[in-house]
């Protein structure tokens, strides 16, 4: 393990190197995409508002911006090729709220629309700055004629800083009069003032406020003007104005996948700073090199650790070798010693028996019968045991082994009780007891008279087992008797055994025996207790 932990920790590192290594070249590769676009916009921009400081120039040296001037001005502007990013170039004439008649009754039914300007004047405004002209002439840029961008708040804000700095002006972020396909389209202006002087970047002396010369542009169409000629891949771009925010994203070209990885640069259009924000697609997920890398790292690792593996295991299988023989041999000592005090033990229950069988038989048939019938009782307990394992023994079991020979009808014989494991040596006692109250009920009680029962029942009592043996039916039981044998062995020898009193009642209409029973843990008794 420590071997596959160091070569995977060696792993691990060489991956991180090459993700970091990976991760620098991409926010390199960011960084140059966002240098090369964020200048191209700029420049754009600066393209943009070179023009129309030179619309301003123009139109400040004319008596009157008509359509005829105006439209000479843009052809040598070249739309097509050169205005690129932008819908167009507009003039918007500063009107007076009181001349807004005489300027719509000077420019007759030009206004395609018919509607003259729109919205309607409020009488809040100092100027009213309708579109006058804007080309190419789209049918989008012909149903803007006539609109009054005074009465627009972000087109007026951008239009009064631009009177106030004599410079392009950008808008903050506007619908477009008309959506596109697609939606309605967001934007921005660029206003550049024009007065009636030549003067126009001096702030000193300036004459009345003649209009404004203008570009409106679709943010997308801006972004997208820059990206033609450059490399995203999969990357993504977004242009937010002021600052980056949902609310103020203006245009995006969606990365293929959005990993959350990116960097913003700060540009200035026209006077009004914008966010260029650029994603990477590089998602957190391993490199091809590093994969292989891993890969390589984690197959030499664990061939390393199963070479390891199996020189350990076959070092544990000849130390668990060795244990198991040391274990054996304890085994077989136990053993001995175990077999050696059972058979003590039962030696000594022998010699008891015979004992006193000897000083009760009156004759020697008597004598051999007594030895032979105790003697198999205790051999058939002994099976059980056996077959327990000299483990513990169901008190059922037990008591049907020893009242087999009487078991020939079931009206004789009533056994119940719950079940309850007994100890070898509480097993082999209570076995010799069954025994010897059989032998005495086949002989002189309910077993050898018709119509006489036999009840064995127990009962589980706080850490013991009450075992009640009851005749009924029999002869009645002679109140002047004889001691014998098994009246010793059970009050004796069973009682000694069990390290419990015996209770034996030989009341008239039946003997009733109650042989308490401890039930112990196997713990108390077994040879080991694990292998």
């Amino acid at each position: 393990m420590i071997i596959f932990l160091l070569i995977t920790a060696i792993t691990a590192l060489s991956v991180f190197a090459i993700e970091r290594g990976e991760k620098q070249r991409e926010h390199a590769r960011l960084q140059a995409i966002s240098q090369a676009v964020g200048s191209a916009l700029e420049r754009r921009g600066s393209s943009n508002a070179a023009y129309l400081r030179a619309g301003a120039a123009l139109f400040s040296t004319v008596e009157r911006v008509d359509e005829r001037i105006f439209r000479r001005f843009v052809n040598e502007l070249r739309l097509d090729t050169e205005y690129r990013g932008a819908s167009g170039v507009g003039w918007a004439e500063a009107v007076r709220p009181e001349g807004a008649n005489e300027y719509l009754q000077r420019l007759g039914n030009y206004f395609p629309s018919g509607l003259g300007i729109y919205p309607a004047y409020d009488g809040t405004r100092k100027w009213i700055t309708p579109v006058t002209f804007l080309e190419p002439r789209t049918a989008r840029n012909r149903a803007a004629l006539g609109f009054d961008m005074y009465s627009e708040p972000a087109r007026r804000a951008a239009m009064q800083e631009a009177e106030r700095t004599v410079r392009p002006t950008a808008s903050a972020p506007i619908e477009l009069l008309l959506p596109t396909a697609n939606g309605a389209a967001k934007g921005f202006m660029i206003y550049m003032p024009v007065f009636e002087s030549n003067e126009i970047e001096s702030t000193a002396i300036r004459r009345p406020l003649r209009g404004f010369v203008y570009s409106p542009f679709d943010a997308q169409q801006f972004l997208d003007s820059v990206l033609q000629s450059e490399t995203l891949g999969k990357s993504g771009v977004r242009l937010y104005d002021s600052q980056v925010a949902p609310e103020n994203l203006l245009a995006e070209v969606a990365p293929e996948r959005s990993t959350g990885n990116v960097i913003s640069r700060p540009l200035t259009i026209a006077n009004r700073t914008m966010y260029l924000e650029l994603e990477s697609a590089l998602s957190g997920t391993l490199s091809q090199l590093s994969m292989a890398t891993l890969i390589f790292g984690l197959l030499v690792a664990s061939l390393l650790m199963v070479v390891a593996r199996l020189l350990s295991q076959q070092a544990l299988e000849d130390r668990a070798s060795l244990e198991w023989l040391r274990e054996q041999n304890s085994i077989r000592n136990s053993l001995t010693r175990e077999l050696n005090h059972r058979v003590k033990n039962t030696l000594a229950n022998v010699l008891s028996i015979i004992a006193l069988t000897r000083r009760r038989a009156e004759n020697l048939d008597e004598f051999v019968d007594g030895i032979d019938g105790r003697i198999r009782a205790l051999s058939a307990t002994h099976d059980l045991l056996t077959q327990s394992e000299w483990g513990t023994t169901p008190i059922a079991d037990v008591v049907a082994t020893e009242l087999a020979p009487y078991n020939g009808s079931g009206e004789v014989l009533s056994v119940s009780g719950p079940p309850v494991e007994l100890a070898p040596g509480d097993a082999l006692s209570l076995g010799l007891a069954i025994h010897e109250l059989a032998t005495n009920a086949a002989k002189y009680g309910a077993l050898g008279h018709a119509g006489g029962r036999v009840s064995v029942s127990w009962t589980r009592e706080d850490g013991v087992v009450r075992i009640v043996w009851q005749e009924s039916g029999g002869p009645p039981v002679p109140t002047q008797r004889k001691r014998g044998f098994g009246t010793d062995l059970i009050e004796k020898i069973v009682a000694h055994e069990l390290d419990n009193p015996v209770e034996l009642d030989f009341a008239p209409e039946g003997v009733r025996c109650v042989i308490t029973v401890p039930i112990r843990v196997p713990s108390d008794f077994a040879i080991r207790a694990s292998r």
